[in-house]
């Protein structure tokens, strides 16, 4: 390789790292909810997001345009996590639930209402713990984090019929879990 050839490599490596530090930047903050919302506590999130972003960046150059940055994203932090998620399984423990943002009742009606908020998020986490990890990303994408059915397919590279077989047998164990609960006593 001529000294040229060096130069232009360098400059060319230089640019790639440039735009994915800008890619890092603009989306640190979602991967980082996704994998918290998918594991369940700061540090194995925080962990799951690096690996989503080191996996990123050594693919790069294999990112062709074809889909957003975010759903190219969305798959390799889901993976990221889903891989965590299997490999630490029987040492998890449940410190944080990930669904402070959820407002599953009005924080104004008072202490009584919010001490049943905080143990429906609870049994919820406990629900979503007890789901196959492919169920569990299904139901965490779609209806924690907000994504279309397609969305979630393509992070997932499932075909929207799978997707939403995945969907429905969570949500139906997610039901079943919290019967109980939500039944009032009689």
């Amino acid at each position: 390789m001529t000294e040229q050839q060096e130069i232009e490599q360098k400059e060319t490596e230089d640019q790639v790292a440039l735009e994915f530090e800008a890619i890092v930047e603009e989306h640190q903050g979602f991967v980082y909810n996704l994998t918290y919302r998918i594991l369940g506590n700061s540090a194995d999130a925080e962990e799951a997001a690096q690996d989503a972003f080191l996996s990123a960046y050594r693919n790069f150059d294999r990112f062709r345009g074809e889909a957003k940055v975010t759903t190219w994203l969305y798959r390799i932090a889901t993976n990221a996590a889903l891989m965590k998620l299997r490999k630490d399984k029987s040492k998890r423990t449940l410190t944080d639930n990930g669904y402070e943002d959820m407002d599953l009742v009005s924080p104004t009606r008072g202490p009584e209402e919010l001490a049943l908020n905080s143990e429906l998020r609870e049994h919820l986490q406990d629900g979503l713990e007890m789901l196959q990890p492919n169920l569990k990303a299904a139901v965490v994408l779609r209806d924690v984090q907000g994504l279309t059915n397609e969305e979630a397919a393509e992070v997932l590279n499932l075909s929207v019929s799978s997707l939403k077989a995945r969907l429905h047998r969570g949500r139906v164990l997610l039901r079943k879990h919290l019967q109980g609960y939500l039944q009032p006593s009689r």
